[in-house]
């Protein structure tokens, strides 16, 4: 009985959440700090246009459902590499080790890198001979369980640091996630996760000191009087995202999932993602989707991915390679490849 309640809840909050969309008007883009942290992550959720949070069932849940590493049964890592927007690039590691009836244990580490620039000053427009990067990581660590043969949770902890030249700024941060399956359209799964609740970020470090005047007026003022500047602090990019799955066919050689996401984040307007993938005997996968439909002034939208895979000879492993093209519009496009080792 409660379970079939807390099925309502979840649909009702979806309904919701879908709805919100044409009720809010005012753009918080450029609000909150550590963008970084809603690249997507993983080949495979991305092929499927991020509609994933339901569907959530290898190491990138480490991401996007924290709950989803709770179905994993073997040991798996998970490798992604993005090219992303602007010569930058931005790379997911994720190691889950299951546990039996205690549950299963996730590692993450997540990093978006640039490479140097020249510093240019007023003075010196083509440089003054310095060069400056900047950097940022999120290290967490996630605990994911079967309540019941339906329903799982999951959270995760993690630890984010940006850096630019000689500045820094961290915070700390957590995720959780659910997943409940029903036994309603030939299986369908139900997701929901909150991420990145969590402390602001303020830049602090030696870029922000000077030296000053206390009173130029006055005759014999020191000049060199030290002072900091103190900046402000943001928010984390904290998001809700609620979405369900389902196996449209599903035979011994054939299967078909669909998936739909509803997002509500506090630095955009609410949007939604759809997707599908196509397996073929769970060897090869044909991926497809379209990211943050009906929201306004956004960027491209389509995806596509394919992916492979692989027993490893003499072994029981398997290794995974997936590929995911995004679209960007006038932004262009991101290339995602994924390596994936189940042993």
């Amino acid at each position: 009985m409660k379970i079939r309640y807390f099925a309502r809840f979840i649909l009702i909050i979806f309904l919701i959440t879908a709805e919100n969309y044409f009720a809010q008007n005012v753009s918080k883009t450029g609000t909150t700090a550590a963008s970084f942290l809603e690249i997507p992550v993983g080949a495979k959720a991305i092929g499927m246009g991020g509609a994933f949070v339901s569907a959530a069932n290898d190491a990138s849940s480490l991401f996007w459902n924290p709950s989803g590493i709770a179905s994993i049964e073997n040991y798996e890592a998970v490798l992604s590499h993005t090219n992303w927007i602007a010569e930058t690039s931005f790379d997911f590691a994720g190691l889950v080790i299951p546990f039996g009836g205690f549950g299963n244990i996730g590692f993450s580490f997540t990093s978006f890198s640039m490479d140097d620039m020249k510093v240019r000053t007023v003075e010196k427009p083509e440089g003054t001979g310095e060069y400056f990067s900047a950097a940022d990581i999120a290290i967490g660590i996630s605990y994911s369980r079967n309540l019941s043969d339906r329903f799982s949770i999951g959270f995760t902890g993690k630890y984010i640091q940006q850096t630019i030249w000689h500045m820094t700024a961290s915070a700390f941060a957590i995720d959780a996630g659910t997943e409940f399956r029903t036994d309603l359209f030939g299986g369908m799964v139900i997701g929901a996760s909150i991420l990145n609740f969590g402390t602001p970020m303020q830049m602090e470090g030696r870029d922000t000191r000077y030296f000053i005047s206390v009173d130029p007026t006055k005759e014999g003022s020191n000049d060199q009087i030290p002072a900091d500047i103190e900046t402000d602090s943001w928010d984390l990019p904290l998001t809700f995202q609620i979405g369900v799955s389902t196996n449209a066919v599903n035979t011994e050689d054939y299967r078909l999932t669909i998936a739909a996401d509803a997002i509500h984040p506090n630095n955009e307007y609410e949007s939604m993602n759809f997707g599908f993938e196509a397996a073929f005997k769970d060897f090869i996968f044909l991926r497809g989707g379209w990211q943050n439909a009906f929201m306004k002034d956004a960027e491209g939208g389509l995806s596509f991915g394919v992916g492979v895979n692989s027993k490893l000879i003499l072994t029981s492993a398997s290794v995974k390679f997936d590929y995911a093209y995004r679209d960007f519009g006038r932004l262009q496009n991101v290339h995602t490849f994924s390596l994936g080792i189940v042993f």
